[in-house]
């Protein structure tokens, strides 16, 4: 479960082990009330009588604000795109934290965790990271009928096996074509065909006040359905800079993540993602990524297997009244630059510290979140032209984007749980710190996790690699090197505890 700090939790709504129940079909489609002509009656008068005088004129009504059209008819909405929605099981090894066991981030490598952790209630005496089995579950969508479905990143972040579970009770084993920590966005595909799929709609159409429906497996509570309203737009969360988040009061909770958000026709515009939380549940506030989003990056992956994104190189932050008018500006609108990073797109193009960005391509920028939105969706080496408040004076400028930082860790030859052929470790160099630790003069690798062929043979997240088929390695393109001859096995020469010990990993 991902926690951010606010004052609250921020809470991935996610896995959690749980026991999975069986999906149910809902009501059959039954459309909403259509509005209703009154019969108009002929008033026949008399012989003789005296004609009626004129209607007095009357003022126009006013227009109502509460109209029964408006009102969506979710029954319809849920028999006819709940089949499209489906579980997602995941099976994985998950690497403990100082964070699992309830102590600051980091603090594993602190010398008082060190001598404790050996004590009983700390896990894996002797190990410097020890790794847990977990289960857990979320939920996600088809978007294509030959089996392709969007769901979180962090629904099967460290899996090694995912299934997903139909409404109809059937279950496939999910390839995971690949994943986008900074959208949270997972791509996954099934071996199947003609499958029901949602329909897609435009988050940029959505409104404060609109109506919108949730659907997925709360607490492993399949195919429940939750109706709420759009609460606000663009909403940039602590650490996800790059999604504007789009906030909901319907309700979602642990095993909703993944699962589709719907507005008041019945098209996605949303993919549930996190909640705002004291207690770990439902408090009213959910946050979706909006579906356009969510499909730029699976186009991605589906063409490359990854996602990239643009990297400007400022650091920003929110304009008050009192910043506005110390920069001459009449309204704190705009991302105010606090930082500029060095040999970056940003100072490659001369921005500078105090700068307020104000337009981007033509957009305009209300806050510091809208530049981090903007720029995150652009792609490396793309130019954007920037409108820039300087020195109480407008002014434009047009950078050359570079890329966002990668990930410290790499996957040796695609992912974990592509067929055979794979090694399935994610490994990075050794820090300085690590070398000393564990007594490796060069070279070295730390896995970062292990799947796949690699897992089958034993290979654990903390080992450390210090060659393949005899030869020492140094970086991720020696072990991708000695990969690309796709041989049949590899023998790793790994370090465990101080011991060295050589693996055979069958690559079949």
């Amino acid at each position: 479960m991902k926690l951010k700090s606010l004052s609250a939790a921020m809470i991935a709504a996610g896995v959690l082990v749980t026991t999975a129940g069986a999906f149910s079909l809902r009501p059959a489609w039954f459309k909403s009330d259509e509005h209703v002509a009154a019969a108009q009656t002929a008033q026949v008068a008399p012989a003789g009588a005296i004609a009626p005088a004129a209607a007095a004129v009357v003022p126009a009504a006013p227009i109502p604000l509460v109209s029964a059209q408006a009102v969506p008819n979710y029954r319809a909405i849920v028999k006819q795109a709940g089949p499209a929605v489906v579980g997602v099981t995941v099976e994985g090894m998950h690497r403990t934290t100082a964070e699992d066991l309830g102590l600051p981030p980091g603090a594993e490598n602190d010398p008082f965790f060190q001598f404790f952790r050996g004590l009983p209630g700390f896990q894996g005496r002797g190990r410097q990271n020890p790794s847990v089995p977990f289960r857990g579950q979320g939920s996600g969508f088809i978007i294509s009928s030959d089996g392709l479905i969007l769901t979180n990143a962090h629904v099967v972040r460290e899996a090694k096996d995912v299934t997903v579970k139909l409404s109809d009770r059937r279950e496939f084993p999910a390839k995971v074509l690949g994943s986008d920590a900074a959208t949270d966005i997972a791509v996954l595909r099934i071996n199947a065909k003609d499958l029901p799929t949602v329909r897609l709609g435009d988050p940029s159409q959505l409104e404060v006040g609109d109506p919108v429906l949730a659907i997925g497996s709360p607490f492993g509570f399949e195919q429940t359905a939750t109706q709420g309203i759009v609460s606000a737009k663009g909403r940039s969360l602590p650490g996800d800079a790059v999604v504007p988040f789009i906030q909901t009061d319907a309700a979602v909770n642990p095993g909703n993540s993944g699962g589709p958000l719907f507005d008041g026709s019945g098209a996605v515009v949303g993919i549930n993602a996190q909640i705002y939380s004291q207690s770990g549940g439902y408090q009213g506030l959910a946050f979706a990524i909006p579906i356009n989003v969510a499909l730029k990056v699976k186009d991605q992956i589906v063409a490359t297997g990854k996602a990239s994104h643009a990297r400007l190189g400022v650091t920003v932050q929110d304009l008050n009244q009192s910043l506005a008018e110390s920069f001459g500006l009449h309204r704190p609108d705009g991302a105010l630059v606090a930082s500029v990073a060095p040999s970056s797109a940003a100072a490659a193009a001369g921005l500078k510290p105090g700068d307020v960005i104000t337009q981007v391509n033509g957009e305009t920028i209300d806050r510091s979140g809208a530049l981090s939105s903007l720029i995150g969706m652009s792609a490396p080496g793309e130019r954007v032209k920037l409108k820039v408040w300087r020195d109480r004076a407008s002014r434009d400028v047009e950078v050359k984007l570079g890329g966002a930082k990668e990930s410290s860790k790499e996957l040796a030859e695609g992912d974990a749980v592509a067929p055979g052929g794979q090694l399935g470790l994610a490994l990075r160099p050794l820090t300085r710190d690590e070398r000393r630790q564990v007594h490796v003069d060069q070279g070295g690798l730390v896995v970062e996790n292990a799947s796949g062929a690699a897992a089958r043979a034993g290979i654990e997240p903390g080992d450390v690699l210090l060659a393949i088929n005899g030869k020492p390695v140094q970086s991720v393109e020696q072990v991708k090197s000695v990969l690309q001859g796709k041989p049949r096995s590899v023998a790793l020469l790994v370090q465990r505890e101080g011991e060295k010990i050589f693996v055979p990993v069958n690559l079949g």
